[in-house]
């Protein structure tokens, strides 16, 4: 380190979840490549894409859901991304949009690649490590409860 603040950079992220039958809420988690943590799809902005579609297209590479992205962003959390075959870092702060999810199809880009995992938000909220993601887990769940579905 340099001694430099480094700048934080801009990931855009997709929240995906779905109601069971009996009307409660799941959450879908993924793990991440490098270091197997439990995280919600996330990357880099996508040129000619707004924040919600490219929430959504990470959404459909790392875990291969597609459905209703919210054009609103429900919050951000701030992480360390490790950057590939390096042991450098850089901040980002992932701007979240919830995904209504309406398929999730066999296969897809990253599938080998990652784990995903639906679970009740409760047992979500136990797996992810972020403060700040636990906290918008946390609020969108209290928000869907509010609502009453």
């Amino acid at each position: 380190m340099t001694g430099r603040e480094q700048a934080t950079r801009l990931q855009f992220g997709a929240l995906p979840y779905r109601f069971r039958q009996d009307g409660s809420l799941e959450i879908l988690l993924v793990t991440s490549r490098r270091t197997r943590r439990w995280i919600i799809p996330k990357g880099w902005a996508i040129k000619h894409k707004t924040p919600a579609k490219s929430a959504a297209r990470e959404a459909y590479e790392e875990a291969g859901v597609q459905g209703v992205v919210r054009t609103i962003s429900i919050g951000s959390f701030v992480y360390d991304k490790w950057l590939d075959d390096d042991d450098l870092s850089v901040r980002c702060e992932v701007h979240v949009f919830p995904l209504q999810v309406e398929r999730q199809r066999r296969t897809w880009p990253e599938h080998g690649e990652r784990e995903t995992r639906w679970l009740d938000p409760d047992a979500a909220l136990l797996l992810v490590e972020e403060p700040g993601l636990r906290s918008l887990i946390s609020d969108f769940h209290g928000g869907i409860a509010a609502r009453g579905g």
